[in-house]
């Protein structure tokens, strides 16, 4: 079915948003020239698309245990694998854009709530091998799914976590520093504020926060506003889809509307 309430909120953020040209903070000019306007291919991306491709194609049967809202298209408890490749994974235009911005930035550690199949799980780490990702699923037997798959590529340094999301995330958090966190589950307005507050005292100068779906329901309307407006955020990249939450002590306080 379509959703005209979705559809308008994205005319309006298209009408209303700047390309790089509109774009007068150095930081972010560069981030959107370097980053999210880089559509070249990368080495890193074909063989994550051909595990895509696979997912897209199975048959297989997994049970769903969704702790979060749930979803618009298919609420069945038992899928199969292509439906929820097809209509929970992130788009290769996405995830790539979430690659770029970790090669770019370079963080130690990652933390991804909401593994789904994997496929942006490796995305996170193909962009910086080296570095830590701790992703976290609700669903033991789709995590599984991804397990294999980062057996696939070979994938090390991943830590695949699974559990409630208000578990095991504050026990990750408090272990760890924070410097890149791609929030993707469990959209209400309630968990990403609590999400959001709980990162919050680790955040520093290099924290990056990426958030899915910013405009997936008016509940996540209303916290994407609410977490721009926070005394401790200095800028904000709202690319419609995801939104891009940094903490830099540098920069003036300044919201961006980019079109992607």
């Amino acid at each position: 079915m379509f959703n005209w309430k979705f559809a308008s909120n994205y005319l309006k953020h298209y009408l209303t948003a700047k390309s790089r040209h509109g774009v007068h903070s150095p930081f972010v000019y560069q981030l959107i020239d370097s980053v999210i306007y880089d559509f070249s291919a990368k080495g890193d991306y074909l063989p994550i698309e051909q595990i895509r491709q696979q997912l897209l194609q199975s048959k297989t049967k997994v049970t769903i245990i969704d702790l979060g809202a749930g979803s618009h298209i298919n609420k069945n408890r038992v899928k199969e694998v292509r439906e929820i490749a097809k209509n929970a994974l992130k788009t290769p235009r996405m995830a790539q854009l979430i690659y770029r911005l970790v090669a770019h930035l370079q963080p130690k550690n990652l933390i991804e709530l909401g593994t789904c199949l994997g496929v942006t799980s490796l995305y996170l780490h193909k962009a910086n091998p080296s570095a830590q990702l701790i992703t976290i699923e609700g669903c033991p037997e789709i995590a599984a799914v991804a397990t294999k798959n980062f057996e696939m590529l070979d994938a090390e340094n991943i830590q695949l976590l699974t559990g409630n999301f208000d578990t095991v995330l504050p026990e990750v958090l408090a272990k760890q520093q924070t410097e890149f966190i791609f929030i993707d589950g469990n959209h209400t307005e309630e968990a990403t504020l609590r999400y959001f507050n709980w990162i919050l005292p680790k955040a520093y100068d290099k924290t990056v926060i990426v958030f899915d779906d910013i405009y997936w329901s008016e509940g996540m309307k209303s916290a994407w506003k609410k977490i721009k407006q926070h005394p401790k955020v200095t800028i904000t990249i709202d690319l419609f889809w995801i939104g891009l939450v940094f903490f830099k002590k540098d920069q003036v306080k300044e919201d961006f509307k980019v079109r992607f």
